[in-house]
């Protein structure tokens, strides 16, 4: 008689065997089930944590190159020919290939009366182009138009804290505050996209000024930080450094100037999301190895306890290859049943959390992805854990003896 592993008769006779014992079959599937539900959740989480996170860090602005005066190298300090200034920001917008715009700003430490009592705020003149950089998110009004930007225009934009604090229960739109010495009629309140916390030049009390009026009460005219925007992620390395180039040409050799983007912060993202995944990923394969252990223990009682039916079938025939693939399948079937209730649930579970998410309040466009790959290496794992670990039993049941299988009691 003919046997093999895809034979249809070895898969029913497995299939009879597991019917008999349902509940021993049913708890060993269980650990196979939390091993494969475990490697699909664990690639979701990372992958959803890395696109939420390298989604934050982009939001702060897209593409962008800084640049700010560190000091320098000569034992002479800083003079004013070293400062970033406004034609260092046309060189670096017509000069250098693929940046699509530049900006610079501006900050004074200042204060406001709010309640009776002073409060310190931060004075940010901006150039044309920084709110396309920088995206920030308009809450009330509007931005400053181009002409304000160019000119010494008193109009302001408050920042959504700084808003709360100055007028807590009236509409600060037209109404004006008094930041130092001057006088600024209110045109919209703003907030960063993607909070900094006071890693940037916004502050969570910051009035957006035009960088003309800045530079005027300051009596100079250079900026504290530089900014360029490419036109492609793939370009902010070669602009960061073009960046530095044509700073360093512009100025003192002496003069230190520090050029950054964030593709840094990104790529340690990523490093960061695929340590964590490769460290859980082996958490979930050891609960699977586990899990394939138990399939091993739970099949070796099976051949003991079924000794004397092993030698009645060698008996009437069956060869050893027969009995070898019965219970080869057996452990097979439990793996990949197992498997595929655990991947369901992985699977459903991420879609259920989808669905919620619209009921609470998360950033635009978060969702949890769910990868495929992942659930077609837990599948490929689990029944390969079964084969692996049900081999033992099996290569066993095929060299029982049948004359002390018959004795067997």
């Amino acid at each position: 008689m003919k046997s093999g592993l895809f034979q249809s008769e070895t898969w029913t006779l497995a299939w009879q065997a597991l019917l008999a014992n349902k509940l021993r079959a049913v708890l060993t599937m269980i650990g196979v089930a939390i091993g494969n539900c475990c490697i699909v959740l664990v690639v979701t989480v990372a992958l959803s944590g890395k696109k939420y996170v390298i989604s934050q860090i982009e939001g702060i602005g897209s593409n962008i190159v800084y640049a700010e005066l560190t000091g320098s190298g000569s034992s002479k300090s800083l003079t004013a020919s070293d400062q970033m200034n406004p034609s260092d920001m046309a060189a670096v917008q017509n000069g250098i290939p693929h940046v699509l715009r530049a900006a610079g700003t501006r900050d004074f430490q200042m204060t406001v009366i709010a309640g009776g009592r002073p409060h310190p705020v931060t004075l940010l003149g901006v150039t044309p182009g920084f709110q396309e950089i920088r995206n920030l998110l308009i809450l009330r009004g509007r931005y400053l138009e181009p002409d304000e930007l160019d000119s010494h225009s008193k109009k302001c934009l408050l920042s959504e804290s700084l808003a709360t604090i100055v007028f807590p229960t009236d509409d600060p739109i037209g109404r004006e505050i008094h930041v130092g010495e001057l006088t600024l009629t209110i045109v919209g309140v703003f907030r960063e996209r993607i909070a900094t916390f006071g890693q940037s030049e916004i502050t969570s009390e910051t009035v957006l000024v035009p960088f003309p009026l800045v530079a005027y009460f300051a009596g100079d005219n250079y900026f504290g930080v530089l900014y360029a925007q490419a036109d492609g992620p793939e370009n902010v390395a070669s602009v960061t450094q073009q960046m530095k180039q044509v700073l360093q040409s512009r100025h003192r050799a002496t003069a230190k100037y520090n050029v950054r983007n964030l593709a840094g912060l990104i790529e340690t993202a990523r490093e960061i999301s695929f340590a964590l995944t490769a460290v859980l990923l082996l958490v979930a394969l050891i609960a699977l190895t586990i899990s394939g252990i138990g399939i091993m223990n739970i099949m070796l009682v099976t051949v003991t306890e079924r000794t004397h039916e092993i030698g009645i079938r060698k008996a009437i025939g069956a060869r050893n290859d027969a009995i070898l693939y019965q219970f080869l399948t057996e452990a097979l079937l439990i793996s990949c049943t197992g498997g595929l209730v655990g991947i369901a649930v992985a699977v459903a579970l991420p879609a259920f959390a989808n669905s919620l998410i619209g009921y609470f309040t998360v950033p635009v466009g978060i969702t949890i992805p769910i990868s495929w790959i992942s659930v077609v290496f837990a599948l490929v794992v689990s029944c390969s854990i079964g084969v692996f670990f049900g081999y033992l039993p099996a290569s066993r049941a095929a060299r029982l003896h049948p004359t002390d299988s018959l004795r067997y009691e």
